[in-house]
């Protein structure tokens, strides 16, 4: 199943959070979008391993997404080795997306500036042809995709560009809210968290508010590079 964008996230909910408008936006010009998510984010303070993955497939389903898929790294503890550079690069070959989106290159949580460089160095080996990866015991052909963006998580960053995410605002809290054990309820008997308190859900939206200042928008979200964007002609970025 080729897709156009392939979302891959440490943890459920990071894609949500962070980048679900701009996936949105694409969905709605027939793009087609498929998320991965590296562990089940069992180490998170509210709920469980298996009501997040009920809550991601309720995220996907809302947001449009063709796939879903979730490979098991260890929550907190993932690390940069042979078995996981593979598990990613088997999954990009599936895919075979133009874009790759994945989290913050350095970020409060530690998880999201190792899955930035993990995703970063798999989608360098999934092109590599000496490096075979396997699905359903068909060898998979090799490919990388075209660009990779970071998304902009809890931590600021200068934004290397902002996509205009007004039309979506509504949609992506949505999404958002289908992750309901995470994020504000005032009827929870569970531990509170950083993302689990009302102010939280304000500090998304003026965020957002933020970064569409800078290209005279309401609402955006904002990307970074690690490798320089080409353009064909000015146009492109008027």
């Amino acid at each position: 199943m080729k897709v156009d964008i392939l979302a891959i996230a440490a943890h459920p909910d990071d894609v949500e959070l962070s980048c679900s408008g701009t996936l949105l936006r694409h969905i709605d010009q027939g793009k087609t979008v498929a998320l991965v998510d590296l562990t089940q984010g069992e180490l998170g303070t509210r709920g469980s391993a298996e009501l997040r993955l009920q809550e991601a497939a309720e995220a996907a389903r809302i947001m449009g997404a063709v796939a879903r898929e979730n490979l098991s790294m260890a929550d907190g503890f993932f690390e940069r080795s042979r078995e996981n550079l593979e598990k990613i690069a088997q999954v990009i070959r599936k895919y075979q997306p133009e874009v790759v989106v994945t989290n913050a290159l350095d970020d409060r949580h530690p998880d999201h500036g190792r899955a930035a460089k993990l995703v970063a160095d798999a989608c360098f080996v999934a092109g590599l042809v000496k490096v075979p990866t396997y699905e359903e015991g068909q060898l998979q052909e090799r490919w990388r995709p075209h660009a990779l963006y970071h998304m902009i998580q809890d931590r600021f960053r200068q934004p290397d560009f902002v996509v205009d995410i007004t039309d979506y605002l509504d949609q992506k809290k949505a999404v958002i809210m289908a992750f309901r054990s995470q994020f504000y309820d005032p009827d929870s008997e569970e531990l509170s968290s950083p993302i689990s308190s009302k102010s939280f859900q304000d500090f998304l939206e003026a965020r957002a508010r933020d970064f569409g200042r800078d290209i005279g928008v309401d609402f955006a979200e904002g990307f970074n590079v690690a490798r320089t964007p080409g353009v064909r002609d000015f146009m492109d970025l008027v």
